[in-house]
């Protein structure tokens, strides 16, 4: 499964230097000489021969006078148009990047938009060289380019190689990933297939940690850092006396996301079992990205003023320290595409106070109603039951969960340790464990 997993997500892109003749092209006119000998087409890379990628090598490159553009042409015969603007703004000079943060020098109040180019250069095939109006130059590499291309093509490339949308969708049939808690805090490999699968089912479970608080912590190294909230860094899930959250009771948890009284809710969950109930206390996951889109289908108007209204939430007590906190959020929240990106519902925290017309009150009770029973649902929740030393780690974002009610008794019967971490951290990581296993290191 794994090996599976690793192909679909790893890609090797590999930049191929050669020789050619220096091509000039000023306004309107390009120079072309003959293309290079096929001796240089192929070249030793990272240990192993890599075929020469036609794609990346540049035919001809030519400045248009027309809304003052860049046009390349591909050795594989296609076109990029490149703004002339953009180009300016990005230029990778020292005076205007600063390579040791990665981050633009070029202040924007310096930028003339309207800008256009003196003249372009092509050499190697490999390089472009503009001189602009005041004299300044700058130098762009072909594979740079071509992944910064404005075809809707390659934008949607770039898109998928920077934050892996891919979703793979799941009922009650979830096959639940499962790893070794220890190989995943040692292996980059393996870290790299946790946050992977993680990020595209949604759900991974790591087996064999020890049965001691303390285990998220290292978990939490592992990505970076976690998330501390007002329940503190890690927080005990276990049966309390006038307990501060309903999770910190023996009853039935209902489906839901934790903490959308947060303006930006955690977006990773980390629950580890300590201690299991020998009745009940079985774990019920659901997610909620299919089951929004479900609904869309089924009755789009209970999806729209699910994905429009402002429900407030409130949580107020002591923990970490006392709080009272307040938010509105909608309960599915989409993209400017329409997609779904967060659920936001947790029935114990939502308000009594609703600031909505008296009119759209009982149409939002019953679009939510509905959207409810759609997760609770048999062919869409999954029911597990964690056992000492397994820790489930969820998208808090996208996964809906839930507990059923367990026996307690004078000890305490069920403990579970959780964490948080933001979606920033955990594609952090992910972007990083991805270039070491890509290349090997």
């Amino acid at each position: 499964m794994w090996n599976a997993v690793a192909k679909n997500l790893l890609r090797t892109q590999v930049h191929q230097d050669y020789s050619c003749t220096l091509l000039l092209v000023q306004k309107g006119r390009s120079i072309l000489t003959r293309p290079p000998s096929s001796r240089n087409c192929w070249q030793q890379t990272a240990g192993a021969v890599q075929p020469f990628n036609a794609s990346m090598s540049i035919q001809k490159v030519e400045a248009l006078d027309v809304n003052n553009f860049v046009r390349i042409h591909w050795e594989d015969g296609r076109k990029s148009l490149y703004p002339a603007v953009w180009l300016r703004d990005n230029c990778q000079c020292p005076d205007c990047f600063l390579h040791s943060a990665k981050a633009r020098k070029l202040l924007l109040e310096d930028l003339d938009v309207n800008i256009g180019v003196k003249e372009v250069t092509l050499t190697d095939r490999q390089k472009v060289y503009i001189t602009w109006p005041d004299k300044h130059t700058s130098e762009f590499e072909a594979e740079w380019l071509k992944k910064r291309c404005f075809s809707e093509q390659a934008r949607a490339e770039m898109q998928e190689e920077l934050f892996l949308p891919e979703c793979k969708y799941w009922g009650s049939d979830l096959q639940l990933p499962n790893m070794s808690f220890e190989e995943v805090l040692h292996s980059d490999e393996s870290a790299y297939k946790w946050l992977s699968t993680l990020k595209k089912v949604g759900i991974v479970l790591l087996t064999g940690a020890a049965t001691r608080q303390g285990e998220l912590v290292k978990l939490g190294k592992r990505i970076g850092f976690l998330r501390l909230t007002f329940y503190g860094p890690t927080w005990q899930v276990e049966d309390k006396m006038d307990a501060n959250n309903v999770a910190y009771t023996s009853g039935k948890l209902s489906f839901h996301t934790d903490y959308p009284v947060l303006q930006h809710p955690p977006g990773i969950q980390f629950l580890h079992c300590i201690k299991q109930a020998a009745t009940g206390g079985e774990s019920e996951v659901v997610d909620g990205f299919h089951v929004s889109n479900k609904l869309k289908e089924q009755n789009p108007q209970a999806f729209q003023i699910l994905s429009s209204t402002l429900v407030d939430f409130t949580d107020v007590g002591v923990d970490y320290c006392d709080f009272t906190m307040q938010s509105k959020q909608r309960i599915i929240d989409v993209d400017y595409k329409g997609q779904v990106v967060r659920i936001n519902y947790n029935n114990a925290t939502r308000d009594t106070v609703f600031d909505i017309p008296a009119e759209k009150v009982q149409p939002f009770y019953a679009a939510l109603k509905e959207f409810v029973d759609l997760l609770n649902s048999p062919e869409h929740k999954f029911t597990y039951k964690m056992k000492p030393g397994d820790i489930v780690t969820f998208d808090n974002w996208r996964l809906l969960h839930g507990r059923r009610s367990y026996q307690s008794g004078t000890e305490i019967s069920r403990h579970l340790e959780g964490a948080y971490a933001d979606w920033d951290v955990v594609m952090s990581r992910l972007r990083l464990l991805r270039k070491i296993v890509q290349n090997g290191i």
